[in-house]
């Protein structure tokens, strides 16, 4: 499946990254959503799949597309679920800001985590660190262990945290513990994929955001042998309930990465649309369009930088330029 499937997704993401990016700088967040929700979902129902979405953009009476349970693809082929983000960061692309990405993860039935749209503390590490490190223990103890597995000192460690008042006392005990602190607007999934490689100088990911970001970022991590430890976090006892109806039975339980996604047959993609740590934005040129994108496989183990280049029109085109 995943050997079928691969090179057809990021075709996906590449649809949604194109779209969302022609909106990019005009303020309006929504409206760079649903552009890419409508051509992520043209490109889904192209492919010979029988898709279900089990991470969409919200409920059937919340979103007209791409909603949970929602049934795409073109009927043949195989039964998969599906999990998707037309636009990790609405507001990085209405702001012309960096790492906006489109995301989508792919799964035999069953294979992804079908997690209600509410929060989630997570911690992300680096495949050296995976096993090792306990959302339960102290930002300082992670910290220390982090930095040991990676044979760095702690102020050699730079910690990826959303900049929210939420946050307040973990950003102080990281400071305390004496890392570096990158403090991010919006997206905390590509500052996951980046924890798990080596370059673009994130060693950790922490705090609350998103569950459906969290099982994204779980898909990518399976493919790339990082590690995420997450839990629900409620802001009420409606929130409790929401995760009970959906299935999680224990409201308190932390994941690992292969609970979040446990599928074997496992792909994912994504799609830069702002220029970040790891991809190149949607480029705009005469006659054409690049893209720069990631797909990944878990059981085969491949890991794919695909570069594309969408011409329109050759003539004006002329000579293409690979670099």
């Amino acid at each position: 499946m995943e050997h079928n499937l691969a090179l057809d997704i990021v075709k996906v993401t590449e649809a949604a990254a194109i779209a969302a990016a022609r909106h990019m700088g005009e303020g309006d967040g929504e409206r760079a959503d649903q552009a890419a929700v409508t051509a992520m979902r043209e490109a889904l129902s192209g492919l010979a799949i029988r898709g279900r979405v089990v991470i969409g953009e919200g409920e059937r009476d919340e979103a007209p597309m791409l909603y949970i349970g929602e049934e795409v693809g073109n009927g043949d082929g195989f039964a998969v679920d599906i999990a998707v983000d037309p636009v990790e960061g609405t507001n990085l692309v209405a702001k012309g800001l960096p790492n906006a990405i489109a995301l989508l993860a792919v799964s035999e039935r069953g294979g992804i985590l079908h997690a209600p749209d509410i929060y989630m503390e997570k911690l992300i590490v680096p495949p050296q660190a995976a096993g090792k490190v306990d959302l339960r223990w102290t930002p300082e103890r992670n910290l220390q262990v982090l930095a040991h597995s990676l044979r760095r000192k702690i102020s050699e460690i730079t910690v990826v945290i959303l900049d929210r008042p939420r946050h307040a006392d973990l950003i102080a005990a990281v400071r305390r513990a004496g890392a570096r602190i990158k403090l991010i607007s919006d997206g905390d999934v590509a500052p996951a994929i980046s924890a798990a490689v080596s370059g673009p100088g994130v060693h950790a990911v922490m705090g609350i955001g998103g569950a459906p970001e969290g099982v994204l970022a779980a898909a990518a991590l399976r493919c790339l042998g990082g590690e995420i430890q997450a839990r629900f976090w409620y802001r009420n006892d409606a929130e409790r309930q929401r995760a009970r109806e959906m299935g999680i039975s224990d409201p308190d339980r932390i994941f690992r990465t292969a609970e979040l996604v446990r599928g074997t047959r496992l792909v994912f993609a994504a799609t830069g649309i702002t220029d970040g740590d790891l991809f190149r934005g949607v480029r705009f040129f005469g006659g054409g369009i690049r893209t720069h994108s990631l797909v990944m496989t878990a059981a085969q183990g491949h890991i794919r930088f695909v570069d594309t280049i969408h011409v329109h029109d050759l003539a004006q085109v002329g000579v293409v330029r690979l670099q």
